[in-house]
């Protein structure tokens, strides 16, 4: 299992591919992929490529160019999933979601909008049963969150709410793995 973490260059072609092959109904951008696969690798069993990856591309496996081009891609996902599987497994602590950056009036502000919907995609794809009131407590956490593409910042956004909102998916995150892994 190889658990190198992707560099940003791997990360850039990650997006490209996306863009390239992607539609409305596909991931979009890394940080929707590493939600997608952060809720793949909590998931109450082990779901098997042939499920998860065509749900990347909304279903349908696009049509690439060449064989090495697909192949290329699939190594970088797997190589992500197992070092977010290995991470939150051994150091959860560690684990930090691929949230976006943007800046609001002036300031910085992280987005997680499409993180949390690539993670509800997983959610989905996993085939999550009904989780106990903690959990589930956890879960509408990320899935507050979760908005369609092109969220756009109100002007009046309540950045403190905000912040504080997007602080709590990581813990969330955090322990729906943890719930998930006690009861394999």
């Amino acid at each position: 299992m190889n658990i190198q973490p992707l560099n940003p260059s791997e990360f850039e072609l990650i997006e490209d591919t996306l863009l390239k092959y992607g539609d409305d109904h596909s991931v979009l951008n890394p940080s929707e992929l590493d939600g997608y696969f952060t809720a793949l690798v909590s998931s109450p069993a082990q779901i098997d490529i042939s499920e998860w990856f065509p749900a990347i591309w909304g279903g349908q496996n696009p049509e690439w160019e060449t064989p090495q081009e697909c192949r290329q891609f699939i190594d970088l996902c797997v190589r992500h999933l197992n070092t977010l599987a290995s991470q939150l497994a051994t150091d959860p602590q560690a684990f930090k979601a691929r949230f976006e950056q943007t800046e609001h009036n002036g300031q910085p502000l992280t987005l997680a909008e499409e993180w949390c919907f690539g993670y509800v995609r997983g959610v989905a794809i996993g085939n999550w049963p009904e989780l106990p009131q903690p959990q589930a407590g956890r879960l509408q956490v990320i899935t507050d969150c979760a908005e369609q593409d092109n969220y756009e910042l109100p002007v009046d956004l309540d950045v403190v709410l905000h912040r504080q909102r997007v602080a709590a998916i990581e813990p969330a995150a955090r322990a729906l793995h943890d719930f998930w892994v006690s009861q394999r």
